[in-house]
């Protein structure tokens, strides 16, 4: 006897398959044309985002430099319970062999990869594996080393404290970065001191910023009013939330500020760190997420342990969120996970993870030893997305997947 064929509705249809992972949405594209189509539509692009983002369904991926190569590359943590947070793949990027990339984001499963010594940067989606590189900078530059106006040659100009954010009036994803102009005064030059205060002023760098902001609609870089205060220390993982760019920056009396770009209306703006009580004056800040909020962790050095407050703001009102007493033989917070717990790095470089709910520290099979530069190891987040760059498919020359623990095998 056959089975009567039930036929579903076609809104349940796609109300399924949005909440499936973006790999099997691409092996469904050969399915039917109407499903390919289909999952091209911003309408159910943008369910299968908000699905992945309600049920937390966050991708974790850790900078590292090889420490035999120098080359940096990023370790992808799985998300399946049994083997969870174990690194899964170790994803190379020859794209930016010459030099050590930035990454900045995730915003709706993006990243942007900004290479600081030149112009290079691409935008990536990790979960369709589409890679676009980004135009040259708009911004003219003088030759190096060439005298400019009071003595000053160009010595080196870098591309740095970037952001990626999507501005929802225009329907348009964007990247803001920040070029320093170093200048030193010209060896051509010979000039008298008066004192040696003169002279070791003198000798210091003197330094100009330009911010430039690119638009993935016109695929192209503008220049762009430079604020008065410039960031000055990078964040732990994301610096974007809700249409706003967030960096850290400081007045000329070193007090703390930090720095917002509105992607909407191009415009900057200020906001105070929250203020810290007590008697501890060995601490530091880091600006990061937290649930989807603009955040500060404060790590107060503590004898051989470490302590933490996170303080996180609505409508620029600062509420401290917890406390985390001492742990012992911790170096510096990553970022938080999934549920809330917080990835640090310890005194023995390996990665450990603080459970806020059971207050216990677990060492992961995660050793960075053997890493080059361990300081700058960093933890990004993101959530699996269908959007579009209008970008090509990963190449070798650009990115390279190896499944963990096997030097040969391509993801």
């Amino acid at each position: 006897m056959q089975m009567a064929r039930i036929e579903l509705p076609e809104a349940l249809v796609m109300e399924i398959l949005s909440k499936l992972p973006v790999k099997s949405l691409i092996r469904f594209n050969c399915v039917c044309k109407y499903w390919c189509s289909s999952f091209q539509i911003p309408h159910f692009i943008f369910k299968h985002y908000h699905n992945n983002l309600e049920n937390n369904h966050l991708n974790l991926l850790l900078r590292r430099h090889d420490g035999n190569t120098f080359q940096p590359y990023l370790s992808q943590l799985s998300n399946e319970e049994d083997k969870k947070n174990l690194v899964k793949q170790n994803i190379h990027l020859p794209f930016f062999k010459s030099a050590i990339p930035s990454v900045y984001g995730a915003c709706h499963g993006l990243l942007c990869l900004q290479e600081p010594s030149t112009d290079k940067a691409a935008l990536w989606n990790p979960s369709t594996r589409e890679f676009k590189i980004l135009p040259p900078s708009s911004i003219q530059r003088p030759p190096y080393l060439s005298p400019m106006e009071g003595n000053l040659a160009l010595y080196g100009v870098s591309f740095d404290h970037a952001a990626l954010g999507f501005d929802s009036k225009t329907n348009d994803y964007k990247v803001i970065r920040f070029v320093s102009f170093i200048y030193y005064h010209s060896p051509f030059v010979t000039r008298t001191f008066v004192n040696i205060e003169e002279e070791q002023r003198y000798a210091y760098p003197h330094y100009e910023f330009q911010v430039e902001l690119y638009s993935s609609r016109s695929d192209s870089w503008k220049e762009i009013p430079c604020p008065h205060y410039t960031p000055t220390d990078l964040i732990l993982g994301n610096n974007y939330v809700d249409g706003i760019c967030y960096w850290k920056t400081m007045t000329e009396a070193y007090l703390g500020l930090i720095l917002l770009f509105d992607l909407a209306n191009q415009k900057f703006s200020i906001l105070p760190f929250p203020e810290i009580t007590g008697s501890c004056l060995h601490y530091y800040d880091n600006l990061l997420m937290f649930n989807g909020s603009l955040s500060v962790i404060v790590c107060l050095l503590e004898g051989t342990g470490m302590s933490f407050d996170l303080w996180v703001t609505s409508e620029g009102v600062w509420t401290k969120q917890f406390s985390i007493e001492s742990i012992s033989g911790v170096l510096h917070p990553l970022g938080f996970g999934k549920n809330g717990e917080l990835f640090l790095r310890d005194t023995n470089n390996e990665i450990v993870l603080f459970d806020l709910s059971t207050q216990e520290l677990k060492e992961l099979e995660i050793n960075t030893y053997l890493d080059h530069f361990q300081e700058s190891i960093s933890l990004h987040a993101y959530v699996e997305s269908l959007v579009r760059i209008n970008g090509i498919q990963e190449h070798e020359k650009h990115i390279i997947r190896q499944l963990a623990g096997d030097a040969s095998n391509k993801y």
